[in-house]
């Protein structure tokens, strides 16, 4: 019966796992957006405005174009699908739930990956100019993003021995990990990944409407009502999911790792929501002071990114053999 009753247990707190990465999400949004304007002098926003956002284009009439195909109309609910699950199986406030077995950080980037492929196909189908703009320079930040992101991967793995996220987790709250050249490094090379995946400044200005700047505004022209609620959502979703990871991989302390007593638990999610207010706060205060770059200077950011993902791998490999 106890073996029943913590089984539930266990269930009952992956539910709220799921769930509270999808509540929070537009907060954060919502929270970026208000420190962003009070930074440039204006009053902007309030936090909630997102939720009214969403709620308002749920009950808009989704208009399409009439050559659009079965794959831009189902587009929007797959990206936010694939990136639901991604963000839900990422350990938030407690580790080694119910489905923590498949919460591997390989299997996180091909999450997003399948996300941003059909974001980008979708972005082509009807056929605009600038949506077709939009998804070649949304697949040149994927070609110089991902391989600086399996580097960090590779990094945590050879420092852990896996790459699934719980034990990572538990690994850096309960063993002496020590303050570690190539984790710092894996942390710069991360940030930088994450701003250029979630279209934030300097790599793209996710309020801008400018043709020749847009990246993720481009392929998402088109999209109304239903659709571009579920568009926003994803994008707010995959906010979330880069700062959880950041909070997993880098700084997992507060998690409920042992006995998930009522304690534990509140500990982990107050100091979850924590790290995801910080997170918020210092995104806009590192966007207003930098300038957005040109497409041809992409390269040089996330080859910084690459670099330092790949010194993090050489220094543990160095240390590893003494």
């Amino acid at each position: 019966m106890a073996v029943i009753l913590n089984f539930i247990l266990d269930l009952l707190l992956q539910g709220v796992q799921m769930s509270l990465v999808l509540v929070v999400a537009p907060l954060v949004l919502g929270v970026t957006r208000k420190v962003k304007a009070r930074l440039l002098r204006r009053i902007g926003p309030d936090v909630w405005q997102p939720y009214r956002d969403l709620w308002k284009l749920l009950h808009k009439e989704a208009v399409l174009a009439h050559n659009a195909s079965w794959l831009y109309r189902s587009a929007p609910y797959l990206m936010f699908a694939l990136t639901w699950v991604a963000a839900a199986l990422v350990p938030t406030f407690a580790t080694n739930l119910p489905f923590s077995w498949s919460a591997d950080l390989i299997a996180v980037v091909a999450l997003m990956a399948s996300a941003r492929f059909t974001l980008a196909l979708a972005g082509m189908d009807v056929g605009t100019a600038f949506g077709g703009i939009g998804s070649s320079r949304e697949m040149l930040i994927a070609s110089l993003a991902e391989p600086a992101m399996l580097l960090v991967a590779f990094t945590v793995a050879l420092l852990i021995g896996t790459t699934q996220l719980s034990t990572i987790a538990t690994s850096f709250v309960v063993a002496p990990v020590g303050l570690r050249v190539s984790l710092a490094l894996a942390l710069f090379a991360f940030v930088f990944v994450a701003v250029a995946e979630n279209a934030r400044i300097p790599i793209d200005n996710p309020a801008t409407h400018l043709e020749l700047t847009m990246v993720h505004e481009a392929m998402v022209l088109e999209y109304s009502g239903r659709h571009l609620a579920m568009v926003e959502a994803t994008a707010a979703l995959k906010l979330v999911l880069y700062f959880s990871l950041i909070a997993c991989l880098f700084v997992p302390f507060g998690m409920a790792t042992g006995e998930k007593s009522f304690l534990a638990l509140f500990v982990g999610v107050a100091s979850y929501l924590l790290k995801l207010l910080v997170l918020a706060v210092l995104l806009p205060i590192g966007e207003t002071t930098v300038a957005k770059m040109r497409v041809f200077r992409y390269p040089v950011f996330l080859g910084g990114a690459f670099a330092a993902a790949a010194l993090a791998v050489f220094l543990l490999f160095v240390s590893k053999g003494f």
